[in-house]
C-alpha cells in the first residue's frame, strides 16, 4: 500500500503520452476524462505519501516527472482540441507556458537537473490551474484561468527566487 502515491504518479506519467494520442484523433470527452483523473491522481498522491508518512525521494521525483508531463503535453492538446480558446487567450497560455517552463531552464542552468520544490503555493496553483482549464475547456469561461495564470507567474518568481538562492 505504501506505494500507492508513487503508482498514482507513474499512472500520470504514462498518462501524458495518452492524452496526445487523444487529443490527436479529437476524442475530446476521453481526453477530459483522462485529464480529471490525471489531475486527480496528483493531488491524491501527494495527500496519500503525507497522510500516511509514505513520502520517499523517490515518490517525490515520480511526482515531480508526473507534474512536468502533464504540464508540458496539456498545452499542445490543448491547441489541437482548443484552438479558438488558446489564440482568444493567447497572452494568458503565454504567461502559463513561461511560468511552467522559467523555473526548468533555471534549475537545469545551474543545477545540470530539474529540481522541484513543492511549495505550498505551487500545490495551491497547481488545484487552481486544473479546475481553471477545466472550466474553460468544458463551458468556455476563462475569466478563472487569467488569474490562474497570475498566480502561476507568482509561484515560478518563488521557484527562481530559490533557486538563485540555492
Amino acid at each position: 500500500m505504501q506505494h500507492l502515491p508513487n503508482l498514482l504518479s507513474l499512472f500520470r506519467i504514462i498518462a501524458a503520452p495518452v492524452l496526445l494520442v487523444l487529443a490527436w484523433y479529437r476524442l475530446e470527452d476521453w481526453w477530459l476524462i483522462l485529464l480529471v483523473c490525471s489531475l486527480i491522481s496528483d493531488i491524491a498522491d501527494g495527500l496519500l505519501a503525507r497522510y500516511f508518512n509514505w513520502s520517499t525521494p523517490l515518490g517525490a521525483r515520480l511526482d515531480s516527472l508526473g507534474d512536468m508531463a502533464t504540464y508540458f503535453v496539456v498545452p499542445v492538446c490543448a491547441w489541437w482540441l482548443f484552438p479558438h480558446l488558446i489564440i482568444q487567450e493567447r497572452l494568458f497560455v503565454a504567461i502559463v507556458v513561461l511560468a511552467y517552463s522559467a523555473p526548468v531552464i533555471a534549475s537545469l542552468a545551474k543545477f545540470k537537473r530539474i529540481m522541484s520544490y513543492h511549495t505550498l503555493s505551487a500545490k495551491a496553483a497547481a488545484v487552481i490551474m486544473g479546475v481553471s482549464i477545466l472550466l474553460a475547456f468544458t463551458t468556455n469561461i476563462t475569466w478563472p484561468f487569467r488569474i490562474a495564470a497570475v498566480i502561476q507567474l507568482l509561484v515560478a518568481a518563488e521557484y527562481l527566487l530559490i533557486t538563485k538562492a540555492l
